[in-house]
C-alpha cells in the first residue's frame, strides 16, 4: 500500500511542476515579446531558455503517468537538474525522486 501512494504522490508531484512551468515559461515568452517590441535594435532577453523549458515542462507533463518506473524517473529527475529555476522544476525534481525511491523502497 505504501508503494503505490509513493507512486501516486510522485505523479501528482510531477504533473503538478509540470503545469506549473509551462505556465511560467508561457508567461515569460510573453514578458520577451512585450521587451522585445520596445527595445530598438537587439532584444535584451534571449527567448532560447524559456523555449527550453516549456519543452521540458511538456515531457515531465506527458511522462508523469510513468514516474514510477525507474527509466522514467531518472529522466525527471534529469527534467529538473536541467530546468531547476522556480518551483515547477524542483517539484518534477521531488517527483523523479520519489517516484525512484517508490521503486525501491
Amino acid at each position: 500500500m505504501a508503494k503505490s501512494s509513493l507512486g501516486r504522490l510522485a505523479s501528482i508531484l510531477v504533473l503538478i511542476g509540470g503545469i506549473l512551468m509551462v505556465v511560467f515559461r508561457l508567461l515569460g515568452l510573453a514578458g520577451f515579446s512585450i521587451v522585445s517590441m520596445f527595445s530598438f535594435g537587439m532584444p535584451r532577453l534571449f527567448p532560447g531558455y524559456e523555449i527550453l523549458g516549456l519543452i521540458l515542462g511538456l515531457v515531465a507533463i506527458i511522462v508523469s503517468r510513468r514516474a514510477t518506473e525507474p527509466l522514467w524517473a531518472i529522466v525527471l529527475i534529469v527534467i529538473g537538474i536541467i530546468a531547476l529555476q522556480g518551483i515547477g522544476a524542483l517539484l518534477v525534481l521531488l517527483g523523479g525522486l520519489l517516484g525512484l525511491a517508490s521503486k525501491y523502497i
